[in-house]
């Protein structure tokens, strides 16, 4: 298995902060589907004020920028990431992988 490990600020806005909070309690069905179909077994996302945490544990095989790349192909992607664009201040044509940024793991 491959954990990756990536970060987002979110913008300064409570109220639209707290919408990002509750989009996620209620992910689109087709997003969690396409990200199995590419080798994501589990996507885990943790806040501290407007910082965000992402893990993320895909399949030996996945290759980041391959997979990450197909993903945004897959149906209802592309409206997922321009949705919650609003939430992470960039622009809604950007794609996941465009706007979560990979950390190093150093321990």
């Amino acid at each position: 298995m491959k954990r990756y490990c990536q970060y987002l600020t979110l913008v300064d806005d409570e109220e639209l902060i707290n919408k990002y909070v509750a989009v996620h309690k209620n992910v689109w069905p087709e997003i969690i589907e396409g990200q199995r179909a590419v080798g994501i077994l589990d996507m885990q996302i943790y806040r501290k004020d407007r910082n965000l945490f992402m893990i993320m544990d895909a399949v030996d095989d996945f290759d980041f920028e391959r997979d990450m790349a197909r993903l945004a192909t897959l149906p209802r992607q592309a409206e997922w990431e321009a949705y919650v664009a609003q939430f992470q201040g960039c622009s809604a044509d950007a794609r996941s992988n465009e706007k979560w940024q990979l950390m190093e793991r150093i321990f």
